[in-house]
């Protein structure tokens, strides 16, 4: 134990001293490497601490007796953030991969939060979740956690705490502004994000370089602004809400175990519920044993209504997100041919991966680097 204290004011020390003046840029990324590290295992280890020093009854004339209380006090968080990381710590001590992880500084107190309530609720998902929080960013690590949970819930059970949990409240705040808190069922708060997110997206296009002076949430305050005054309209090339259903399932009305019904970017629903759904015209149903998609290719850029239809289900049938490694992006979406079309690509489902605009670009740019763009472009 005096190492540990000796080696932990010994890094204070040399933090204290560290000038990023006095080192190369190459020197400065291997420094965040590493602190990323120390910083996740210092956590760790100062909430295992705590939940000891607690039990033991030592903390007492240090401060409140409650154990989030005092870490709260001591690590200068709230007490609702110190009382997630001793619930997490405490729970990793079930799942030894986690725990693991942890102590080594290679998870976040938020993703192991994330990783221990699946496996809790979802037996055998650890390493699942662990290879995934190894390679993404913890939004994408928190959408495939919770899709794991919904997907092991009932869908009527499920489908009635959603329904009770509906909810919208609005106040004003210090600034005059009008605050919207809202919790809607998927079947009506997917359809609004939809059309909120198509025309956000269509002025931040045409908004061109400008786009960078304000950030994304203001352009969707404009959007939402838009359609509520009627100006916005939906996208021409999507459909509001998209339901993915067995066609067995849908045809005897009920889901049985490991036969999807969900909506997209939504969760599971049951099948009576996603039956009539579907008398709605702004709904696209996607029956999965249908037409093998992935045999869809022509040349040319245009993506027909078939194929982009299986793009945008996703490689688990749940939405697309960027698929540079940690970016996680779900809006702003753009469809990138791998072999670019000047040099020959077709336009496939093999052949065509989202990316969101920044990754879009810098991939560009570096297909134009190595040559593949000066081809004759397909017509």
């Amino acid at each position: 134990m005096a190492g540990l204290l000796a080696a932990a004011a010994a890094l204070r020390d040399a933090l204290s001293a560290f000038d990023p003046a006095l080192v190369t840029g190459a020197d400065c990324v291997a420094v965040v490497e590493q602190l990323a590290l120390t910083r996740k295992a210092c956590a760790a280890a100062e909430a295992r601490a705590v939940v000891r020093a607690v039990e033991c009854r030592a903390h007492g004339g240090r401060g409140p007796s409650d154990a989030a209380d005092w870490l709260a006090r001591t690590g200068g968080t709230t007490v609702g953030q110190a009382r997630a990381a001793l619930a997490t710590a405490t729970a990793a001590e079930s799942c030894p991969s986690t725990r693991q992880a942890l102590a080594a500084g290679k998870l976040s107190l938020d993703q192991a939060q994330v990783i221990v309530a699946t496996e809790a609720a979802c037996p055998g998902s650890e390493a699942e979740l662990l290879e995934t929080a190894a390679t993404a960013s913890l939004a994408t690590l928190r959408d495939r956690g919770r899709t794991r949970r919904l997907e092991a819930m009932d869908r009527e059970v499920l489908y009635a705490r959603q329904r009770a949990a509906r909810r919208v409240v609005h106040w004003r705040d210090d600034l005059g502004m009008v605050r919207l808190e809202a919790s809607l069922m998927p079947e009506v708060g997917l359809p609004l994000v939809r059309r909120l997110d198509a025309q956000c997206d269509r002025i931040r296009r045409a908004a061109g370089h400008l786009r960078h002076t304000e950030p994304r949430a203001a352009h969707c305050a404009d959007a939402l602004a838009a359609l509520l005054d009627g100006a916005g309209t939906a996208t021409a090339t999507r459909a509001d809400l998209v339901l993915v259903c067995d066609l067995a399932a849908y045809r005897r009305s009920r889901a049985e175990d490991g036969e999807r019904c969900h909506l997209l970017g939504g969760g599971p629903v049951p099948v009576a519920v996603a039956r009539d759904l579907t008398a709605d015209a702004f709904v696209k149903a996607v029956l999965t044993d249908g037409t093998r998609i992935d045999t869809v290719a022509h040349l040319g850029r245009h993506i027909g209504a078939e194929l982009r239809t299986a793009l945008e289900l996703g490689p688990e049938f749940d939405g697309v997100e960027c698929v540079e490694p940690g970016c996680g992006r779900r809006h702003g979406l753009e469809w990138d041919h791998v072999d670019p079309v000047a040099n020959g690509g077709v336009t496939s489902f093999s052949n065509l991966v989202p990316r969101c605009w920044p990754h879009h670009k810098a991939k560009t740019d570096r297909d134009r680097a190595a040559g593949l763009l000066g081809g004759t472009r397909p017509p």
